[in-house]
C-alpha cells in the first residue's frame, strides 16, 4: 500500500476544515464586520493550505500526525467535567488573582471570579464583549494578528468564538495579577478550540497578565490560540504564558504586539506539556522610546518538539530588545528556535540582543537555533548569538567531588540553566511554581525537593 503522504493528509484536512465552517458559519456568528472577516480569513485559510515542510518556516516540523487525527470543533465537546479541583495544580498558591476560565475556549463563569478591579478596568469574555459592545471591538479586534500569510491564524480568525478581553484604561495601574485559565478536555472525541484574546492597556497604563494552559493525558486536544496586544504610549505589560497542556495535546500559539511610544512589554513564555508545541511571537515598534524583554523556557523530553518563532520587528528608532530563550531536551525529543529581528531603515538607535541556549540531556535529543538579524540603518546595537551543547563534565567532576552523586550533579546543573530564565520572573508566587515545576521534571527531583 501506498503511504499517505503530509501533502494528501493536508489537502484532506484543509478540506475538512473549509466544509466544518461552512456549516458552522451562522452559528459562529458575530457583528456585521466581524462575520466579513471571518469569510475572509477562512477564503485565505483555503488558499494557503497547512503549511508543509517545504515551507521555510515549517522544515523542522512535520504536521502529519497533527492532520490526521479527526478533531471535531469544542462545541461537541463535554466540558461539564471540569470542577474547580481539577484546576488547583495550575494556580499560582497565595498569589491573588482575577481569573477567568476557559474549558475548550469557552468561558467558564463557574469557575471564574473577579476580585476588586480599578474603575474603568474590564476582565471579561470576549464573547460578552461582542454581544454588549461589538463596535468597542472593531478597531482592535483581528487587527493585529494578521492572516494573510498564517493559515492558522486564519484558522484561529475563522473559527473563534471566545476568549479573554482584557482593557486598562489610561493612567491606571492593576495591582493584581490577571490570570487567564484555558483548560482543554476531551472525553469522548480530539476535540479543537480557537481561543482568542485581546489586551488593550491605555497610555500610561500597568498590568500583569498570565495566560496558563492546562490539559490532561490521555486527552487528545489542540489549542489555536491568538493574543493580540496593543500597548499604548507609556504603559507597562508584563505578560507570562506557560503551557503545561498533556503530552497527547498539540498547542499552536500566535501572540502580537504592537507597542506605541515609550511603551514597555515584557513577554515570558514557558512550555512544558504537548506532544508538539509551537509559539510564535511578532512584536512591532510602531513609535520611537519602546523597549522589550521576550525570555522563554523549554523543556521536552519523549518525544516531545516545542518550536519558538519570534519576530522583533523595529520601525521605530530609540527602543530596544532583549531577547534571551533557553531550551532543555531530553528523550528523543526536538526543538525549534528561530528568532529575526528586523531593523528598518528609518530605525536609528536601536539596540536589539538575542541569545538562544541548548542544552541536550541525551544523544538522540536534538534541536534546530537558526538566529536571525537583518539590518537597514546604521547607528544600532545589535548582536545575536545561539549554542547548543551538553552539560560540561569538569562540572559534573567538580560537583562529585565535593560527595555529590552524578545524577543529582547533573541535575543541579540542568536547574541552574534554566533558573536563569526563571529568576527573570517578576511575581514571586509565579516564579516559585515554575521553579517547581522545573525541579519535578528532573529525575528525582535532582536532589532539589520534592516533585510536584
Amino acid at each position: 500500500m501506498r503511504p499517505v503522504t503530509t501533502v494528501a493528509v493536508s489537502v484532506d484536512a484543509k478540506q475538512t476544515y473549509v466544509a466544518e465552517f461552512a456549516s458552522s458559519e451562522k452559528e459562529l456568528g458575530g457583528p456585521k464586520w466581524l462575520r466579513a472577516v471571518r469569510k475572509k480569513a477562512i477564503e485565505r485559510f483555503e488558499a494557503l493550505g497547512f503549511p508543509t515542510q517545504k515551507h521555510e518556516h515549517w522544515k523542522y516540523t512535520n504536521l502529519a500526525t497533527l492532520l490526521r487525527l479527526p478533531f471535531k470543533p469544542a462545541i461537541l465537546g463535554r466540558p461539564d467535567g471540569v470542577v474547580s479541583e481539577n484546576l488547583e495544580p495550575f494556580k499560582f498558591g497565595v498569589l491573588k488573582t482575577s481569573q477567568l476560565v476557559f474549558v475548550n475556549g469557552r468561558y467558564a463563569p463557574r469557575l471564574s471570579y473577579l476580585r476588586s478591579l480599578p474603575e474603568g478596568v474590564r476582565v471579561a469574555s470576549l464573547a460578552e464583549m461582542l454581544r454588549s459592545e461589538p463596535e468597542t471591538l472593531q478597531k482592535h479586534l483581528t487587527q493585529y494578528a494578521r492572516f494573510e500569510d498564517d493559515p492558522f491564524v486564519a484558522l484561529n480568525t475563522a473559527f473563534f468564538s471566545d476568549g479573554a478581553y482584557v482593557e486598562v484604561p489610561k493612567g491606571t495601574v492593576v495591582g493584581e495579577p490577571i490570570h487567564l485559565l484555558f483548560a482543554s478536555t476531551s472525553r469522548e472525541l480530539p476535540i479543537v478550540a480557537h481561543p482568542r484574546n485581546l489586551i488593550l492597556m491605555g497610555a500610561g497604563s500597568q498590568a500583569t497578565v498570565i495566560e496558563t494552559y492546562a490539559g490532561w493525558a490521555p486527552d487528545v486536544t489542540f489549542t489555536n490560540a491568538v493574543t493580540e496586544v496593543a500597548a499604548g504610549p507609556a504603559s507597562v505589560l508584563d505578560h507570562y504564558k506557560i503551557q503545561r497542556e498533556a503530552e497527547t495535546a498539540f498547542h499552536i500559539a500566535t501572540m502580537t504586539v504592537h507597542q506605541d511610544r515609550d511603551s514597555s512589554v515584557s513577554a515570558h513564555s514557558v512550555s512544558l506539556g504537548g506532544s508538539l508545541a509551537r509559539n510564535y511571537v511578532h512584536t512591532l515598534f510602531r513609535a520611537p522610546g519602546g523597549s522589550l524583554t521576550l525570555n522563554g523556557l523549554y523543556m521536552t523530553g519523549g518525544t516531545q518538539q516545542a518550536d519558538n518563532y519570534t519576530r522583533i520587528d523595529h520601525v521605530a528608532p530609540a527602543c530596544t530588545s532583549i531577547e534571551l530563550y533557553r531550551g532543555i531536551l531530553g528523550g528523543k525529543s526536538r526543538g525549534v528556535f528561530n528568532g529575526n529581528i528586523y531593523v528598518r531603515k528609518d530605525a536609528q538607535k536601536t539596540v536589539a540582543r538575542q541569545t538562544n541556549k541548548n542544552l541536550l540531556l541525551s544523544s538522540e535529543a536534538f534541536v534546530d537555533s537558526t538566529p536571525g538579524l537583518e539590518i537597514l540603518a546604521d547607528d544600532v546595537k545589535c548582536n545575536h548569538s545561539s549554542t547548543i551543547g551538553q552539560l560540561d563534565e569538569n562540572a559534573v567532576f567538580y560537583l562529585r567531588s565535593r560527595g555529590i552523586d552524578e545524577e543529582a550533579a547533573r541535575n543541579i546543573l540542568t536547574y541552574a540553566f534554566a533558573v536563569d530564565v526563571i529568576n527573570q520572573v517578576k511575581v514571586a508566587p509565579v516564579r516559585i511554581k515554575l521553579d517547581q515545576l522545573v525541579v519535578s521534571r528532573l529525575p528525582r527531583g535532582a536532589g532539589l525537593g520534592e516533585t510536584l
